[in-house]
């Protein structure tokens, strides 16, 4: 029972993080029966992203962590930056995901507004 307690603390405490990334965020669901689907997948997104020459000469590798905002319409109303790795890459991706489109989620059968989190790999 307490491990039960234990995780519904967590994920509360998470919900409330995600919940505070923007001023915004209540008007979207972070739990979903159908999450939002990145039409096209990954590649979409890969396609779309210029390494950042300050990037390359650094050689900056690694993940960039955002939070993204779909509206019903399956567009992209905003994408914020969880975590980071710097040197263009961060800007980057931000600018890809927001060129993209997404199948909407649901919730009680119902298209919604929500976010979901994404991790964008760069690598030399």
């Amino acid at each position: 029972m307490k491990l039960i307690n234990l995780l519904t603390l967590a994920f509360t405490l998470l919900a409330l993080i995600f919940t505070n990334i923007t001023a915004n965020s209540n008007d979207y669901l972070s739990v979903v029966e159908e999450v939002p689907e990145l039409k096209g997948g990954l590649e979409g997104i890969y396609k779309n992203i210029q390494y950042p020459a300050e990037a390359v000469k650094a050689k900056t590798q690694g993940k960039v962590y955002v939070m993204i905002f779909v509206n019903e319409k399956g567009d992209v109303d905003d994408v914020k930056l969880i975590k980071g790795i710097g040197s263009g890459c961060d800007e980057a991706a931000i600018k890809a995901i927001k060129k993209a489109k997404f199948k909407p989620g649901k919730a009680k059968g119902k298209v919604v507004k929500a976010k979901v989190a994404m991790a964008i790999e760069f690598k030399i």
